[in-house]
């Protein structure tokens, strides 16, 4: 992977190390534009975020290492915001950023990728989660506010798995995304995870390419040592579905990476 455009930091409350740390191991890994994407703030599950007031720190906290860096390694500046319509805020929507990762997870506010609430699969219909989860996709790829999709198909986390067809149940978040010229990340956490395969799915990059949408890459660190693992398992993936080039943001405006 030379590009890797969503990483986190200690401020989050829920990952570790040192901003220099995660910079020195994706020079290591041969990245050449790496990203950090910290989770915004917003006035809900405060407990695994950033605060508003913490946003200058962040901010400033990259810049200095993008400054620091940049003889090595081109550093890029993002924020991951979660998608609940209620609870967004200009502070974040408006910072000066290179780009914004909108990433649902939340299904009508259940945290469905936290491990203290997977009790609430049992009591649900799976399909019917799975739809509303890709309705949210889709909505906030209608919404216009972000460049790009976090973890396409995290809903599959935890391996509960829907009977209907999936490509049916994202063609229509697909299509928004297409229609608001969002890309999608190739996003490794899933790995690390019981679903123990990329964010998305082969299937679902294939249709993503029939589309002709377009695609990032994501090791979405939460510890240094996390940075560049799995990269040829999703530069195969990548390659596989018909992909030869991937994006970057600088403040906001897509460029092509040949990779």
């Amino acid at each position: 992977m030379i590009v890797d455009l969503h990483n986190h930091t200690k401020l989050c409350n829920h990952a570790e190390g040192e901003i220099d740390e995660y910079i020195e191991k994706a020079i290591e890994c041969g990245i050449k534009y790496f990203g950090f994407s910290e989770h915004a703030p917003m006035n809900f599950d405060q407990k695994y975020r950033i605060g508003f007031e913490q946003m200058k720190e962040y901010e400033e906290s990259v810049l200095k290492a993008k400054e620091k860096y940049k003889e090595k390694i081109e550093i890029f500046l993002g924020y991951e915001v979660d998608y609940l319509k209620s609870y967004l805020d200009k502070r974040v929507l408006n910072a000066d950023v290179d780009y914004l990762i909108g990433s649902v997870h939340f299904i009508e506010e259940w945290g469905f990728d936290n491990p203290e609430f997977i009790g609430n699969y049992e009591n649900q219909d799976i399909d019917e989660i799975w739809e509303k989860y890709f309705n949210a996709i889709e909505e906030m790829a209608k919404s216009r506010l972000f460049d790009i999709v976090g973890h396409l198909d995290l809903i599959k986390i935890f391996k509960y798995m829907p009977k209907k067809d999936i490509n049916q149940i994202a063609k229509n978040a697909l299509l928004a995304i297409k229609e608001a010229d969002m890309s999608i990340e190739i996003n490794v956490a899933g790995f690390r995870k019981p679903v123990g395969e990329a964010y998305p799915s082969l299937s679902l990059l294939k249709e993503a390419k029939k589309l002709d949408i377009a695609i990032t890459f994501a090791s979405d660190a939460h510890k240094p040592e996390q940075v560049g693992l799995f990269s040829d398992k999703v530069i195969d993936m990548a390659k596989n579905a018909g992909y030869n080039e991937c994006v970057i943001y600088r403040k906001r405006k897509k460029e092509f990476i040949k990779f």
